[in-house]
């Protein structure tokens, strides 16, 4: 069921993301060009990147980040386990708060993993 959730959840922020982008496009484009600008292969590469924004997702306390970041840190090869050692640093960083939210780390793992 929590899969189930998860995934629609991610389909929803999709298409408001998309119902956002044509009502406020300068907005939206700035913001995907940076997105693609910090997120591609550099020095640290994409998959590292998005192990960091895992952690830091974690960290702000931001489910629908938490998705997304772990959904495409798997889809650039990151382990479950490589993904739950980020978001282990967020626990530590944020204490209490990170560590309820690290459930959610584990709930999208599963969500797009199962």
């Amino acid at each position: 069921m929590a899969d189930n959730d998860i995934k629609e959840k991610t389909r929803e922020i999709l298409a408001y993301r998309t119902k956002f982008a044509e009502k406020y496009p300068g907005v939206a484009h700035g913001f995907a060009a940076l997105q693609k600008s910090v997120m591609q292969d550099g020095r640290i590469r994409a998959r590292e990147k998005e192990l960091i924004a895992v952690g830091i997702s974690v960290g702000l306390r931001c489910a629908p980040c938490i998705y997304a970041h772990i959904r495409s840190a798997l889809k650039l090869g990151a382990t479950p386990e490589e993904i739950m050692e980020a978001a282990s640093v967020a626990v530590l960083m944020a204490g209490g708060p990170g560590m309820a939210h690290v459930v959610e780390a584990l709930k999208a793992i599963d969500a797009f993993t199962g």
